[in-house]
C-alpha cells in the first residue's frame, strides 16, 4: 500500500492508504478528544461508527467539519484539530448529551471513571445549557451480573461492538428511532431472559453507567459484621496483577502479599486462594482427560473454567454439551471444600461459612446463582466481588493498599503451584494441564514446563505436544469470535485436536470484564500477562500435582481424581438454553 502526506495542525507526516485523521494524529502525538471511538488492539477491533461527533476536525477546503475516527487522509489533506470551530462544536454535541443524560453524579456507579463526565470537565462545561424532555427507561436489575440503565447511555454503540463484532454474541441491538432509540436484547427482553453470557466485556468499554455490575460490596461488608459467621475469601490468579492499578500501581505489579494483609484488616476469619482449587481443577480435568484418551472418549475436551463461555455453548452449541469437561470452576470447586472437607477438619457448621469470591469476572456472580452449583441445600459460593469492587471496599476501609507488609495465605487451602497462578491468562488453563498430563501419562519429570507456543494474545494458538508415542495437538482461543471458528469446526467434524482451552475475555482472565478499566490498552493486558508468568517462576512447586495441601485432600477426603467422591464434589453438568 502507498504512503499518503498530510499535514495536522502544521505538522506532516506519511501515513498508510486507509488510515484515519485519529491514528494519523495519535502518530503525531496529536490529541483529538474521543467518545463513542473505542479501539481494542488486542483483538484488532475498531468502533468508528462516529455517532458521537465529538472528534469533529477542520480539513482545509471542506464545509462542514468531519469526524476524525471515521475520515480516512487523502494526499496533501491539511487538518486542523484545535481550532475555535472544532472546539465549539465539541462542546456542543457534549452539552446537548448533558441535557439528556442524568445529573446524579455524585453517587453514580461511574463517578471519576465516566468518560462523559471527563470530557464535560475538560472542555470546561460548567452548566447545563439546553432543557427539555429527557429519555427514561426502566432500569433492568433482573441479571446476577449487569444492571442496564439506558437512561444513561449515549448511543456511542461500543457495546454493540463488543459484543457482536468481538465476542459474536449478539445480545444488543438499536430499538426504535430518533429520540426513543435505546439499546437492548432481542424483544427487549430482561437481561436474565436473554443470550447475555455476562462476560462483561460489555461493561468494561462501556463509557458511561449504561451498563454496570451488580454490586455485592453491601451483602460482603453483612457477612464480615454477623457475629454468627465464619467468612471466608478466596482471590482468584488474575487479581493479583491488576489489583495494584486501583492505587497507583503499574498494570501487572504483583500485589499478592499486600492483598492477603488488606483483606485480613478488612475482617476476614480466613484468607484463601483460589489457585489451591486452581490445582485441583487440574488434577481432575487432567485425569479426566486421560480417560477419554485411553477408553475412546469424546475428544476434543474443552476447559470448562470460564462461566461466560460455558452459556455461551448452553446458548449457541448446545448440541455438543458432551465436549467440555466436566469440571466445576476453580471458586465453585473451593466453596465445595470449604463447607465440606474445611468445615469438618475445623469444627465449623458448613451452614455458617460464607464464602466471598474476588474474581476478575463479572460471569462468576451468574455463575455463584445457578442451581446445580449447589451441595446440601447450600450454594458452594456466596458472594462475588470483582477486583474494582475489592479496589473500593479498600478504599471505603481506608486501606493502602501499597503501603502494607506482605502477608502468606492461611493454610490448607492457601498453598498453591506455578500452575494455578498462569490460570490467570489465555493459555494457562491448557499448560498447566499438559505440566500434569504429562508426567502422568510418561512418569517422568518434565523437565521444560513452559509452552511458549500456547502464550501470547493471538486469537487463535496451536501446539504439538509428543506424549509417548503420541501427538496430542492442542488449541487455545480467547474471545468468544474466536472460540466460535473452533466450535463450528467441530460441530462440522473437522477438528483434529485434542483438547481446547476457551476463555470468553479478550486476554483470558487478565483482561475480565471486573478488573480495573483498561479501556483498550494492549500494554496494560501485556504487561498483567508478565506478572502472571513471573509470579509462577517464583512458586516452589511449578506442576499442580506437586502441591502437597493436594495430595493431602485427596489422601484425606477425595480418594483418587476423577473417582466418585470427587465427582459427587466437583463435577457438574450442563444445560440446553434457547438461543434467540
Amino acid at each position: 500500500m502507498g504512503l499518503i502526506n498530510v499535514t495536522i495542525n502544521n505538522q506532516k507526516i506519511a501515513v498508510e492508504e486507509g488510515t484515519t485523521i485519529l491514528e494519523a494524529a495519535k502518530k503525531l502525538d496529536i490529541r483529538i478528544p474521543t467518545l463513542c471511538y473505542l479501539n481494542l488492539e488486542h483483538v484488532k477491533t475498531v468502533n468508528g461508527s462516529a455517532s458521537c461527533r465529538v472528534c469533529v476536525v477542520e480539513i482545509e477546503g471542506r464545509r462542514n467539519l468531519a469526524p476524525s475516527c471515521a475520515t480516512p487522509v487523502s494526499e496533501g489533506m491539511v487538518v486542523r484539530t484545535n481550532t475555535l470551530r472544532c472546539i465549539k462544536a465539541r462542546r456542543l454535541v457534549v452539552e446537548l448529551f448533558l441535557s439528556n443524560h442524568p445529573t446524579d453524579c455524585l453517587i453514580c456507579e461511574k463517578n471519576l471513571s465516566c468518560e462523559l463526565q471527563s470530557l464535560a470537565a475538560e472542555l470546561d462545561i460548567r452548566r447545563i445549557k439546553f432543557h427539555g424532555a429527557r429519555a427514561t427507561h426502566e432500569k433492568d436489575i433482573s441479571s446476577k451480573a449487569i444492571i442496564r440503565n439506558m437512561d444513561k447511555c449515549i448511543l456511542c454503540r461500543r457495546c454493540e461492538t463488543m459484543c457482536n463484532e468481538v465476542q459474536t454474541v449478539h445480545v444488543y441491538s438499536a430499538v426504535n428511532r430518533g429520540f426513543d432509540t435505546f439499546i437492548a436484547p432481542a424483544l427487549n427482553l430482561p437481561m436474565n431472559e436473554s443470550i447475555c453470557v455476562f462476560c462483561g466485556q460489555c461493561v468494561s468499554v462501556c463509557p458511561t453507567a449504561a451498563l454496570t455490575v451488580v454490586n455485592d460490596i453491601p451483602n460482603v461488608w453483612e457477612a464480615l459484621n454477623a457475629k454468627d459467621k465464619f467468612v471466608i475469601v478466596q482471590t482468584a490468579p488474575a487479581v493479583r496483577v491488576a489489583l495494584g492499578e486501583k492505587f497507583g500501581a503499574e498494570p501487572g505489579t504483583v500485589v499478592t502479599g499486600k492483598m492477603v494483609a488488606a483483606l485480613r484488616m478488612m475482617g476476614f476469619d480466613k484468607v484463601f486462594d483460589t489457585d489451591f482449587a486452581a490445582d485441583l481443577t487440574i488434577m481432575e480435568e487432567a485425569a479426566e482427560f486421560i480417560h477419554r484418551l485411553q477408553h475412546g472418549g469424546r475428544l476434543p475436551i474443552l476447559t470448562s473454567c470460564c462461566p461466560g463461555w460455558v452459556k455461551f455453548f448452553e446458548h449457541q452449541f448446545n448440541d455438543l454439551l458432551d465436549i467440555p469437561s466436566t469440571c466445576k470452576s476453580p471458586h465453585e470447586m473451593f466453596g465445595v471444600i470449604a463447607k465440606t472437607y474445611y468445615a469438618e477438619k475445623m469444627g465449623i457448621d458448613p451452614k455458617n461459612i460464607f464464602v466471598v469470591s474476588i474474581m476478575p469476572c463479572l460471569a462468576k456472580k451468574y455463575e455463584a446463582a445457578r442451581p446445580e452449583l449447589m451441595h446440601d441445600d447450600m450454594q458452594d459460593v456466596d458472594a462475588v466481588l470483582t477486583t474494582r469492587e475489592l479496589g473500593d471496599m479498600l478504599k471505603e476501609a481506608n486501606i493502602d493498599l501499597m503501603n502494607l507488609q506482605d502477608e502468606e495465605f492461611d493454610e490448607p487451602l492457601g498453598e498453591s503451584t506455578g500452575a494455578s497462578v498462569i490460570f490467570g491468562t489465555t493459555g494457562g488453563v491448557i499448560e498447566a494441564a499438559l505440566r500434569t498430563t504429562y508426567e502422568w501419562l510418561t512418569n517422568e519429570t518434565l523437565e521444560e514446563v513452559e509452552f511458549h507456543e500456547l502464550r501470547g494474545f493471538d486469537g487463535i494458538r496451536e501446539a504439538v505436544v509428543k506424549i509417548n508415542d503420541q501427538d496430542i495437538n492442542i488449541a487455545v482461543a480467547h474471545g468468544l469470535g474466536n472460540a466460535r471458528k473452533l466450535l463450528e469446526d467441530i460441530r462440522a467434524g473437522k477438528s483434529h485436536y485434542h483438547a481446547i482451552e476457551i476463555m470468553a475475555c479478550p486476554g483470558g482472565c487478565i483482561g475480565g470484564g471486573g478488573q480495573p478499566y483498561h479501556f483498550g490498552n494492549f500494554d496494560v493486558l501485556k504487561k498483567r500477562m508478565e506478572g502472571i508468568y513471573q509470579e509462577d517462576k517464583n512458586k516452589k512447586y511449578r506442576k499442580s500435582h506437586e502441591n502437597p495441601a493436594i495430595k493431602k485432600l485427596y489422601e484425606e477426603y477425595l480418594g483418587e481424581p476423577n473417582g466418585e467422591k470427587a465427582h459427587e464434589l466437583l463435577h457438574t453438568y450442563y444445560v440446553k438454553r434457547e438461543n434467540m
